[in-house]
């Protein structure tokens, strides 16, 4: 049995006499001892009791002032000439004005360039000095421009290559003369490829070339090529245009050329500095001197999307070209991807249009370029009917490589190539081994024997042709735009071509026999407009008379039975000798000029009996 615990140490409860516990005494706040307070406590007892301090609230007005004050202060100690540009900024609000009086404008003009001398190299840097330096410049006098000009020349690098400095070199430059231009190009000696890889600065350098003349041009250029060029600027020639003709005059090193072009051009495509029209000229003279793997590299990494950024100039279009005509199928279909929502842009373009006839011409991927050119082409397709530039895409697919519709440049640049990538045939590279001295010219031919380039597509240029033109829908949509849109195109020095070809069915009749009715309808709607009566007084010329349309029905009589048939029947029957003089003259006398024997059947009784009596005149 477990032991008890032991209960000694409890406190025991001692009973009080009587019998019962004495009862608790509960404490009164009277029985309380009061305690002395502490010091700390009796001073906030203190504080408490005193009254608070009136402070006034501040407005969000008054708060905003200072604030502003605040700020004020701060810029004053950051910035040197903050006071300066406060007082340039309020004549600025006052010389930009449109309304204001010319002499009032030259002289807050000259009060700002006053407070400026001697510090524009300093505030130029400013986004408001800036500004107020550019409108300074437009409207300042020759002799005030000029000190503006002398002051800022030992700077000009150092302000070409800042954010808000470049626009006032850049307008500088557009209000410079002569000889201040060539000074600025001058000061640019040596430091080309170094602008050319600054975002800023190469607006610089591509402004001045822009500007220059043909020797200052080249002058620009020959940085690029060698660095003995950069040393030597006496060994230059305004006569050698071609890098070629630069290597082989001044025996330069064509391998120490393309290594120093790469060292320069790489850094520049790497930052996408692809805009410039300096840059296109120099990728241009690179590719007529590269050999077949430098070539192969520049022509890869320029297939990307990033290439229409460069089409708008002429050589960006031919680097165009030389990517389309040499790039692989992957290649193609980044730079086509590339164009997507662009393509009406592209097409308007003089240099870009080439471009566009390329791809149509080159790429096989016809249900690509159905779904990426051709969809955006039918979208604004009556606005590029009368456009001179965007008419080409359309013409080459109806008309391919016509000297009536491109110059012998642009036909030259369309069948352009990259010397390094094009195909030859044994015969050709042996010729090339045996006329080439030293090894490095053997090793070429050989690497263009054993290599494969591509160079165009394997398609059929007919079957490709159909598919882009018939087959997508694009034909059917272009004959009911000619037919809307009949008169005013006949009328038009660009119109007038498309709507001869459509009506022609196009080269090698492609629109037949899909279109036939199509184009008979076509026929039609032109025979009726000319069906119109001749209106006396009126401004308005006829279809016959008119200098384009008439040229343009004529040539469909000579060329067309089928057209001059109808024309005949529906405009001219009965009526031809109130047409046979005149400007309307041509047209009845092509219908007797045609080769056709059916049109001079229908027509011979009628025209004929004006030839005899001498109202009607035949070409010879």
């Amino acid at each position: 049995m477990a032991a008890k615990p032991d209960d000694s140490k409890k406190r025991k409860h001692v009973p009080v006499a009587g019998g019962k516990s004495a009862p608790k005494k509960l404490k009164s706040s009277t029985d309380k001892v009061l305690k002395k307070p502490h010091k700390l406590t009796k001073q906030l007892g203190d504080k408490k009791q005193q009254p608070k301090p009136h402070v006034p609230v501040e407005s969000k007005r008054e708060r905003r002032i200072q604030a502003k004050e605040l700020a004020e202060a701060r810029k004053k100690k950051r910035k040197k000439h903050y006071t300066l540009e406060q007082e340039l900024a309020s004549l600025w609000e006052k010389m930009r004005t449109r309304n204001i009086a010319k002499e009032e404008r030259s002289r807050l003009v000259s009060d700002a360039l006053k407070k400026m001398k001697g510090k524009i190299p300093e505030i130029a840097s400013s986004h408001v000095s800036s500004r107020v330096l550019q409108t300074c410049v437009k409207h300042c006098t020759q002799d005030e421009r000029n000190a503006v000009f002398v002051e800022i020349r030992p700077h000009f690098i150092t302000l070409a290559t800042n954010t808000y400095a470049v626009h006032l070199v850049t307008k500088m430059l557009d209000n410079a003369s002569k000889e201040q231009q060539a000074q600025f190009i001058s000061a640019l000696h040596g430091h080309v490829a170094t602008l050319l890889r600054h975002m800023v600065g190469s607006l610089v350098v591509e402004h001045a070339y822009q500007l220059g003349n043909a020797a200052q041009k080249q002058t620009l250029l020959m940085e690029l090529y060698s660095p003995e060029l950069q040393l030597f600027k006496d060994l230059i020639s305004a006569k050698e245009a071609r890098l070629v003709d630069v290597i082989s005059n001044l025996q330069l090193q064509k391998g120490s050329v393309v290594r120093h072009m790469t060292s320069v051009l790489q850094p520049i495509m790497e930052k996408g500095i692809l805009d410039h029209s300096i840059i296109h000229r120099a990728l241009v003279e690179y590719l007529t001197i590269a050999d077949q793997t430098s070539a192969a590299e520049i022509i890869q990494q320029l297939s990307s999307p990033d290439l229409v950024r460069m089409i708008h100039t002429k050589d960006g279009s031919k680097i165009g070209i030389f990517c389309i005509k040499h790039g692989s199928a992957k290649e193609r279909k980044k730079i086509i991807k590339g164009m997507k929502d662009k393509v009406g842009k592209v097409a308007r373009d003089k240099c870009g249009a080439l471009v566009l006839v390329s791809i149509l011409s080159i790429v096989d991927d016809t249900k690509l370029l159905s779904k990426v050119i051709i969809r955006e082409l039918e979208g604004i397709l009556k606005e590029l009917l009368s456009d001179q530039n965007g008419r080409r895409p359309l013409l080459q697919l109806l008309h391919p490589n016509s000297s009536r519709h491109f110059s012998p440049d642009e036909l030259a640049a369309l069948g352009s190539s990259v010397p390094s990538l094009v195909t030859k045939s044994p015969l050709e590279v042996n010729d090339a081994e045996t006329s080439v001295l030293g090894e490095a010219g053997k090793e070429d031919a050989d690497i263009t024997k054993s290599s494969h380039v591509n160079e165009g597509g394997k398609k059929d240029p007919l079957t490709r042709r159909q598919e882009l033109l018939v087959h997508s829908g694009l034909a059917e949509k272009l004959i009911d735009a000619c037919c809307e849109m009949a008169e005013e195109l006949l009328r038009s020095n660009f119109g007038k071509d498309v709507i001869y070809e459509v009506a022609m069915g196009g080269d090698d009749s492609i629109l037949s026999p899909t279109l036939d009715g199509k184009l008979e309808t076509l026929h039609g709607v032109i025979a009726s407009l000319a069906a119109h009566p001749k209106k006396e007084g009126s401004d308005e010329q006829h279809l016959f008379e008119h200098f384009h349309s008439s040229r343009t029905i004529r040539k469909l009589i000579l060329d067309s039975p089928s057209f001059a048939c109808t024309l005949y029947e529906k405009a001219l029957k009965g009526k031809c000798s109130i047409w046979a003089q005149g400007h309307s003259a041509k047209v009845i006398s092509a219908l007797l000029e045609t080769s056709s024997s059916m049109v001079h059947k229908l027509v011979e009784k009628e025209v004929q009996p004006l030839v005899d009596d001498g109202i009607l005149k035949l070409a010879k």
